[in-house]
Formats: structure tokens, C-alpha cells, sequence
């Protein structure tokens, strides 16, 4: 392994663009075969944000090597004590929460309201993730037998080896990595490759905040090389990955063939239902959030609004005003609210979804073209869009789209909305606006999705809360709130008995209670 002295990872434009490395063992060391890749600027494709490792397996065993050796030390590191590192690291966000935004505003696009946003949430989950530290809590329980004691505690699994995308390129690794850390394993990120300055940086702060080498790791490059190396090594206990369903079964697969713990959180098709009592202007204000915020590459993003039919014109007429009033540009512009989406594949992924819906006979309501001059030319823009007269089976209306288009679908009934909003593969985010409190309960009692809202749209998580879907959108695990410590740790019961004879559970009971056998 290889060791150069790089430069830190940096928001500043330089003029010319730095090289990082690895974070391996503490620091930064060039890959193993010196090979790198340019990260861009998705709305100034002329801007390279640096060029990164282009890493291979080799690089992989040395960050599980340095991730394997120092894991003894921070399991048998107190609890409490790991936590303090984790808070030292909120006060670094915190500190430097601007220049982190704006490097995610230049490297994958997302305004910069939405990028403090992104920052913050990191910022949030590192306090709250803090406070489990002096919890982590087990169960004391009463044996059956006298003079016998029962418990169980929480124990860290080992090296766990973290995939993350780029959409949410600080606040999806802080939803992995500080859960994992304050339960004492050790980690191997691998970042997505649209967005690995974030990444870099967000390691490069934990490092700082006190973190021994080897603790936390990082390796930049492709899926097929790096993602792959990770879920195969067999010193990676766990694997816990954000992606595409089709990338999550492929990895849950194998991992379950390698008997590997495993968690997914993977697409969604989520929808926002207005129903006939709801607040209109409302439910408009909510539906264009939770559409068009971070131009749609959310996968909580509000891509169906199913519509009840007493206020299907009115709801039509107003979202397309709305919608064409959106300001689409450079995020960096305070301005701006809509920027670019992150790649030109993407970008060809949207438009090739406009396609199919005017050939499905849906009717374009407003947008509907990708923005190539002007100040668009050298960026990766569509126009905010949205097709009306949808039908539940439509593919616009059943797969995930990753981008700044929607579909309106009538429904008569609340009852009808109820099944055309469950009628997907995906369950992550699912929303009902209505006045009604008889409703609002029924809904959220029959919605199928790991989320629901009521009267807000499909997105706004907050970390206090477990985050994660049903049906094809994930495998059963949670991120966030308290359910993020249950992936990351192992239950261990323990009995001990001071009894000072043999006591035999279930065959010493039956005398206890005076059911002896006649």
C-alpha cells in the first residue's frame, strides 16, 4: 500500500483540480494501481471537483485489513466514550457545514437549501446517534429456575462494509456509518463515484474528531470492482447498501449465499394522495416539494399524486402554474430551486421516461424537454414535469424514474386511492392530505409503506424515527431512530446461575410448580 501526501479534501475551486486518495488506516494513500477518475460539476460540466482513486480489490483488502486490525480495540473501547467522538464530530459539521454544502452543490447538483439540509441531517444523526452510546440497550428477564440470572446484551458485529449513493452524499453515510461506529464495528465505505469529495470530507471530519486509524475507512471506483471486493471478503460481517433494486437483489443474493448479514434500502414509487375535503393549496405546495425537491432523485420522491376526481381539474390547473413557476438552474444560486440531475446517464434515463409516457397515451401537462442552451448548455438540466390523465398501470405510474417528472392519476373514491397508491412493487413513502380525522387513520393504517404522512408530503425523514420500506423497496432493516443500532449489533444472552447445584431449564421446572409425574 502505497502512502503520499496528499491534500485534504476541500469545497475550494482550485485551479487546477487536486488528486485524492484512499482513506485507509488514517490517511489518504493512492491506489494500488495509480489509475484515477474526474468527478464533474453535473450543471458546469467544464468544472472537474478533483480526480479520485480508481481503486481496485487490492485496495479493498488493505482498508479490511486496517479496518480488521483495529477492530479489537474499538470493540473493547466503552460505549460512552466512542459516543464523545461522534459529538466531536457534530461540532465539526457544524463548523463546517457551508463549505461541505456547496462542495454537494457542485458535485451532484442539489441546491444549496437542500444541500445545509443534507449537512444538517448528518449533524442531527451524529448527536442523536451519541446519545445511544450510554444506552445500547439489552434485556434483563426473570429465569424460570431460582437463583439463576438472565440477560442479553448488544455486541458489534465486526467490519461492516457500507455502499452509498449520491443523492444523499453526506447524510446517507452519516445514516450507516455513526450507527455502526457507536456500536464498536469498524468500517469500509465505498461512496458512490458521482459524489466521492463529500464522502472524503465526511470521513476526513470523523478522523479528526478522534476516530483511531483504521477505525473508518474509505475506498473510491466502481461497483463491480470495489462494492463487489467488499461484499466478497470474507472479513465483512455486514453489508448495508442504498441502490437501485436491481443492484440491492444482486448483492442480497450473494450475500445470502456467503450467509452474510445484509441490509437493503433500495426504490420507491411514491404517492401523494388529495382527497376531495383536503387543503388544496396545500396539498399543491407538498406535491411540488415532494416532486421536484432535489430534482426528483429522491427515493421519497413524490412521483404519482393521485388525485380524487371533484378536484382533479382545479388540482391540474394550479400544480402546472406552479410548476412552470419553478426556477430551474445552478444550485449555487440562493435563488435557484430546481438544479440538474447528477449524470448524463440520468439525464438520458429521464428523458427516455418522457418517451414512453406520451407513447402510453398520458397527456404532458407542462416540461417535457431537456435544456441544452444558454446557461443550461454545459449542465445536465430537464424541465420540471408532469403528465395528467395517467392510468395506475402505466409505467411512468409503476417504475421509479429518478427525476424531475410526475404523473396525475383521477380516482373516484378514497377507497380506489387507497389501492391505486399500493398498487406498486415499492412501499417506502406513501401520503394522504385530508380533513377528515376518520380517514387520516384508515390511512395510515392501510397504506402500504414503511412511511407515512399525513397532511406533508412523501419526504422529510427526520433521523429520530426508523427509515426504510416494505415490498421491493428493502429487506427489513431500518435506518435512523433507535431501529438503526438493532443492524449493527448481535444479541447475546447470558445466563448465570449461583445456584451451586445443576439446574435443568424446562425439566427442573415442571417440579417447581409441583407438576410431578404421578
Amino acid at each position: 500500500m502505497s502512502t503520499t501526501t496528499m491534500p485534504e479534501a476541500s469545497a475550494k475551486k482550485a485551479e487546477k483540480p487536486n488528486t485524492y486518495g484512499n482513506y485507509i488506516n488514517g490517511r489518504q494513500v493512492k491506489s494500488e494501481t495509480g489509475e484515477t477518475f474526474a468527478s464533474y460539476n453535473p450543471a458546469r460540466t467544464d468544472e472537474v471537483i478533483g480526480h479520485f482513486a480508481a481503486s481496485s480489490p487490492k485496495d479493498v483488502k488493505d482498508a479490511v485489513d486496517a479496518a480488521a486490525k483495529a477492530f479489537p480495540a474499538w470493540k473493547r473501547t466503552p460505549a460512552p466514550h466512542r459516543a464523545e467522538i461522534l459529538l466531536k464530530a457534530a461540532h465539526l459539521l457544524e463548523s463546517r457545514k457551508e463549505e461541505l454544502a456547496q462542495t454537494m452543490t457542485r458535485e451532484m447538483g442539489k441546491v444549496l437549501k437542500e444541500a445545509r439540509g443534507d449537512v444538517q441531517e448528518a449533524i442531527d444523526m451524529a448527536k442523536y446517534i451519541a446519545g445511544e452510546g450510554r444506552r445500547l440497550v439489552g434485556q434483563t428477564v426473570p429465569s424460570e429456575l431460582p437463583h439463576k440470572f438472565a440477560m442479553s446484551v448488544r455486541q458489534p458485529i465486526g467490519v461492516v462494509g457500507l455502499i452509498t449513493p449520491w443523492n444523499f452524499p453526506v447524510a446517507i453515510p452519516s445514516w450507516k456509518t455513526l450507527p455502526a461506529l457507536v456500536a464498536g464495528n469498524t468500517v469500509v465505505l465505498k461512496p458512490a463515484s458521482d459524489t466521492p469529495l463529500c464522502a472524503l470530507m465526511f470521513v476526513e471530519i470523523l478522523n479528526e474528531a478522534g476516530l483511531p486509524p483504521g477505525v473508518l475507512n474509505l475506498v473510491t471506483g466502481s461497483g463491480s470492482k470495489v462494492g463487489n471486493a467488499l461484499v466478497e471478503d470474507s472479513r465483512v460481517h455486514a453489508v448495508s447498501l442504498t441502490g437501485s433494486t436491481e443492484v440491492g437483489k444482486k448483492v442480497a443474493g450473494r450475500c445470502g449465499e456467503l450467509m452474510k448479514k445484509i441490509s437493503c434500502e433500495l426504490g420507491g414509487k411514491n404517492a401523494i394522495c388529495v382527497m376531495e375535503d383536503a387543503d388544496i393549496d396545500l396539498a399543491l405546495e407538498g406535491a411540488l416539494w415532494g416532486a421536484f425537491g432535489t430534482a426528483g432523485q429522491r427515493c421519497t420522491a413524490a412521483s404519482r399524486v393521485i388525485v380524487h376526481k371533484s378536484r382533479y381539474e382545479e388540482f391540474c390547473t394550479k400544480f402546472k402554474k406552479s410548476t412552470e413557476e419553478l426556477k430551474l438552474g445552478y444550485g449555487l444560486d440562493e435563488s435557484v430551486q430546481v438544479g440538474p440531475v447528477v449524470n448524463q446517464g440520468q439525464l438520458d434515463t429521464v428523458k427516455m421516461y418522457v418517451e414512453i409516457g406520451k407513447k402510453e397515451g398520458a397527456k404532458l401537462l407542462c416540461g417535457g424537454n431537456a435544456l441544452t442552451e444558454g446557461e443550461f448548455a454545459k449542465g445536465f438540466f430537464h424541465q420540471p414535469t408532469v403528465f395528467r390523465d395517467v392510468t395506475p398501470s402505466m409505467r411512468i405510474a409503476q417504475e421509479e424514474i429518478f427525476g424531475p417528472v410526475t404523473c396525475i392519476i383521477s380516482v373516484d373514491s378514497f377507497e380506489e386511492a387507497i389501492e391505486v397508491a399500493n398498487g406498486t412493487e415499492f412501499g417506502l413513502s406513501l401520503s394522504m392530505y385530508t380533513k377528515d380525522v376518520n380517514r387520516a387513520f384508515m390511512a395510515m393504517e392501510e397504506l402500504e409503506s414503511g412511511i407515512v404522512y399525513i397532511n406533508a408530503p412523501t419526504i422529510g425523514a427526520e433521523i429520530q424515527l426508523p427509515f426504510g420500506g416494505v415490498k421491493q423497496t428493502g429487506n427489513g432493516h431500518r435506518e435512523a431512530g433507535t431501529a438503526c443500532i438493532d443492524f449493527f449489533t448481535e444479541w447475546k444472552s447470558i445466563y448465570v446461575d449461583y445456584s451451586g447445584r445443576l439446574q435443568k431449564a424446562q425439566i427442573d421446572t415442571d417440579e417447581l410448580i409441583g407438576n410431578k409425574a404421578e
